[in-house]
């Protein structure tokens, strides 16, 4: 059997038809009769799986030998006996194209049973308020952005990104975070995930076997290290953050994952004299610090915090997105890394690592530049502050026995409940058409401190018109 495709490449004359679609036909070439019942089953077989669409035209029979390399008149033969069974038409100055049949309707889908019914409100945490993402000026940064760029843009690009967008980013890092870096110590990834996959892989070549992880955060960041051949070791948390006292007696850990401006899910900041210590550790173990500022610019009550990378630039590797900010749609991220990792870490994502369209990574520099970003952080900034707001209110009016914490920043806040009663709460609102995770959800299988029973409430993720029915519902289901 061998593969063969009929191309159509040159371009019409104005106001011509185009001479036919692209095929790709399989024909045994066994010569004459044979290579004409093949081409009769190919033809009728793509029709009948609808590769061939009703009023498609097909190219001439000249056309077609040619690109198969086959004789004029085996063609000819073929479309006639597909004619004359009703799978083509022929006429006069309108070529041979497919028959418009009657296709049988397509069978009903099996009913959704109830319980897999999709949710009316999706108060997971993880994204922003996609329906808020800044369309018009997005655009309009991309025309910006598209008229102005170098040719070589459109190529296969470096891995570290586009030069455009790290220079923007030193520059808003070292304003608005606190983040010492140049241009050459930025690395764009396709996505947090991206980045901190890259990152363990590279800690694994050093000799790395363990590292550190908040006893809540994310399964998905514990796997990725994981697949990449690290074990995860939870250290505790509390009111103050990580215990990162604990990483002098975790003995063969060197690095830590650590959420200090905002600790996901608990919503704690970690203690000052704990964000000196785990660097003081660092410097004195030859560690290292990977800080997740996944929603840092979200800060309601105070000046945000800084980022810890800038209390020592060479142990703390920052990673930060556009995820939370604009969308995760983007896929861009980016971390600001130390020397002495960076010709490992562009090796090898410089081997075939999934980087960001280089269009987008322009658009972004330009959209940060213009001062689009700053003015979109502020608008959701007051956005996400007022549903925080709607929400504390209407528990404190509803469910006043239920303390909600971790408020001052982010994008979720936290609902203590009563002993033994998450389940049941997150059962519950299931049936009220809520998604919700309880906090259980986030705690490291192998974390030895005391369960607690809470709900880990996203408020970035309805758009406002959705949100009071999503509180309502939120109400009938708490004890």
């Amino acid at each position: 059997m061998e593969d063969s495709w009929a191309n159509r490449s040159s371009a019409p004359a104005r106001g011509a038809h185009v001479a036919g679609a692209d095929l790709h036909l399989e024909l045994d070439r066994g010569g004459g009769a044979g290579v004409r019942a093949a081409l009769v089953r190919s033809l009728r077989d793509a029709v009948r799986e609808g590769r061939l669409a009703p009023g498609t035209r097909l190219p001439s029979s000249r056309s077609l030998a040619v690109d198969l390399g086959i004789a004029r008149n085996t063609v000819a033969d073929a479309y006639g006996e597909l004619v004359a069974e009703g799978w083509l038409t022929a006429r006069q100055g309108s070529g041979t194209r497919v028959a418009r049949r009657v296709v049988p309707a397509e069978p009903a889908p099996p009913r959704t049973p109830r319980a897999a019914a999709r949710p009316r409100y999706d108060l997971t945490p993880g994204s922003p308020d996609v329906a808020s993402f800044p369309r018009s000026a997005w655009l309009s940064a991309a025309r910006r952005a598209l008229t102005a760029a170098p040719s070589e843009a459109f190529g296969y690009g470096q891995p570290r990104g586009r030069i455009e967008l790290r220079r923007v980013l030193a520059d808003y890092l070292a304003r608005a975070r606190g983040v010492r870096a140049a241009p050459e110590r930025i690395v764009v990834c396709a996505g947090f995930i991206q980045g901190l996959a890259v990152l363990s892989r590279v800690l694994r070549q050093a000799g790395h076997r363990a590292v550190a992880v908040e006893s809540y955060g994310l399964d998905l960041h514990w796997n990725v290290m994981r697949r990449a051949g690290l074990d995860t070791v939870p250290l505790p948390v509390d009111g103050h953050g990580a215990d990162v006292a604990e990483l002098d007696r975790r003995s063969g850990v060197r690095a830590a994952l650590l959420t200090p401006a905002h600790q996901f899910p608990t919503g704690v900041s970690l203690d000052p004299d704990r964000r000196a210590a785990v660097v003081d550790w660092a410097a004195r173990t030859g560690g290292l610090v990977l800080e997740d500022d996944y929603d840092g610019e979200f800060r309601y009550d105070r000046q945000p915090v800084g980022a810890l990378q800038g209390l020592d630039p060479e142990r703390v590797v920052y990673l930060g997105t556009a995820s939370k900010s604009l969308a995760p749609g983007l896929r861009i991220a980016w971390m600001v890394v130390p020397d002495h990792l960076m010709d490992a870490l562009l090796a090898l994502k410089g081997t075939g690592e999934w980087q960001s369209g280089a269009l987008d990574q322009l658009t972004l520099a330009e959209f940060m530049d213009s001062g689009g970003y700053d003015r979109h952080l502020r608008g959701m900034r007051l956005r996400y502050r007022r549903r925080r707001d709607q929400l504390v209110a209407a528990l404190a009016d509803r469910a006043p026995e239920v303390e909600v914490t971790g408020i001052a920043a982010g994008l979720h806040a936290v609902l203590e409940l009563p002993p033994g009663t998450e389940r049941s709460v997150v059962q519950g609102a299931a049936w009220q058409g809520l998604a919700l995770h309880g906090l259980a959800r986030f705690r490291h299988p192998e974390a030895g401190e005391e369960l607690r029973d809470a709900l880990v409430f996203a408020y970035g993720t309805p758009p406002d018109h959705a949100f009071s029915g999503a509180i309502e519902a939120l109400c009938r289901v708490l004890p």
